[in-house]
């Protein structure tokens, strides 16, 4: 994907930071960059970049426009889903032999929707120090705006591409409790939000667009409103975020069968506690089905 960056203002550069004072020890370090806007990157963040061996890079190019902003400069190898399987023997050798590894992607924090994951699992079984530089994440600058239930949440990155598979898959979240994190192509917003709406039905959902950037979008409604407000192909780096699935109701008539056999031995009190607890259900309701059940 092509990235951009928005300038951090003028007379920024790392010189001009604070230094952390610290010499970077051996390892590969996993480093968050910003997902749009160029002063949402951490000092450390800029201290290790700075003070790397080497720096691996999803796309180079991109890389280097962000390291050129704030004056520094450091040899970059590209690291992606193409060459990992040639590039990563290169970088577990370097790494053994002391080198002091940075990670990147072109925005964001590596590893979500990137690549990097068997590079980490290499180090790691190679005994190999990895340390997380954390920093700005689109999913969850999306899921801190969009207005949804953020105390349970799935990130599933990227749909499939073709509509059966996609909803196959959307098919496996209908009932998940918990707001669900999509990454979405702009040429197939519209087709997957028209997939939710049918499958989900009418749950609340936001739409998220080029978040931290100059043209940042955030809309919010139900999933049929949103995808009709996407006919027309946008343009960006894309989250879409859906509410959870409703609680389901209490099953009664299993309810009713456990008070029937837990009130054959044990006082009606404790036979509520039991049930209500077990069944997730309302203690009040599960107290007066057992009361008339008594009577």
């Amino acid at each position: 994907m092509t990235r951009t960056w928005d300038a951090p203002g003028r007379g920024v550069s790392h010189k001009a930071l604070p230094a952390s004072g610290k010499s970077l020890a051996p390892g590969l370090y996993v480093v968050s960059t910003p997902i749009g806007h160029a002063r949402d990157v951490s000092l450390r963040a800029l201290d290790v970049l700075a003070d790397a061996d080497l720096i691996a890079a999803e796309d180079t190019r991109v890389t280097a426009k962000l390291l050129a902003i704030y004056g520094i400069e450091k040899p970059l190898t590209a690291y992606n889903d193409h060459n990992a399987p040639r590039e990563r023997p290169k970088l577990l050798a370097k790494l053994a032999q002391g080198a002091r590894l940075a990670l990147v992607s072109d925005a964001g924090t590596p590893l979500v929707s990137d690549p990097g994951y068997k590079l980490v699992r290499e180090a790691l079984a190679a005994g190999i120090a990895v340390q997380a530089v954390p920093g700005a994440s689109a999913s969850l600058a999306a899921l801190a705006s969009a207005g949804l239930p953020t105390d349970r949440f799935l990130f599933a990155g990227f749909l499939p591409v073709k509509s059966g598979e996609r909803r196959r898959v959307l098919e496996e979240f209908k009932a998940l409790r918990a707001t669900l994190v999509f990454f979405e192509a702009p040429q197939r917003l519209a087709e997957s939000l028209a997939d939710m709406a049918e499958i989900f039905g009418p749950r609340p959902a936001a739409v998220t667009r080029e978040l931290t950037k100059l043209h940042e979008e955030i809309k919010r409604g139900d999933l049929a409103a949103l995808a009709k407000d996407y006919s027309t192909q946008p343009k960006g780096e894309i989250v879409v975020l859906v509410a959870p699935a409703e609680a389901a109701g209490p099953d009664w008539l299993r309810i009713e069968r456990a008070l029937d056999k837990a009130l054959d031995f044990m006082p009606l009190s404790a036979a509520v506690d039991l049930v209500a607890e077990m069944l997730e259900a309302p203690r009040r309701e599960v107290y007066a089905r057992a009361l008339a059940k008594k009577r």
